[in-house]
């Protein structure tokens, strides 16, 4: 199952992926029962059974909220993850936008500090 969101990523922002080409390397993994999209070694972008969810600023985050975003939430009563939004369908599905919203997660993960190696 994760393998099918992996390819649904990879497809979804492959437009953004290459837009980005030379500014950053982005990678798609498998991420737990989804795929993650990840701008030089930081999470930014996830495709799991609750939908496509970008890390984004908060004006950026409120901007979606407004228009029709949800805060994402990957269980019912897990706490919600703040920095990211679970874009509609409407904004999912038309690629221009998508590329925009992408391009913007991958541009504000590149602010944020590397992940702490284990």
């Amino acid at each position: 199952m994760a393998k099918e969101y992996l390819d649904r990523l990879e497809a979804m922002l492959g437009p953004a992926i290459r837009a980005h080409d030379g500014q950053a390397t982005i990678e798609i993994k498998h991420f737990f029962s989804g795929a993650a999209a990840y701008a030089e070694g930081r999470i930014c972008i996830t495709l799991t059974p609750v939908g496509l969810a970008m890390k984004l600023p908060e004006a950026s985050r409120a901007r979606l909220l407004k228009a029709g975003a949800k805060a994402l939430r990957y269980f019912p009563k897990a706490p919600i993850k703040k920095d990211y939004v679970v874009l509609p369908p409407r904004i999912r599905d038309d690629r221009p936008k998508l590329k925009y919203w992408a391009g913007r997660s991958f541009t504000h993960a590149l602010t944020l500090p590397r992940p702490k190696r284990k």
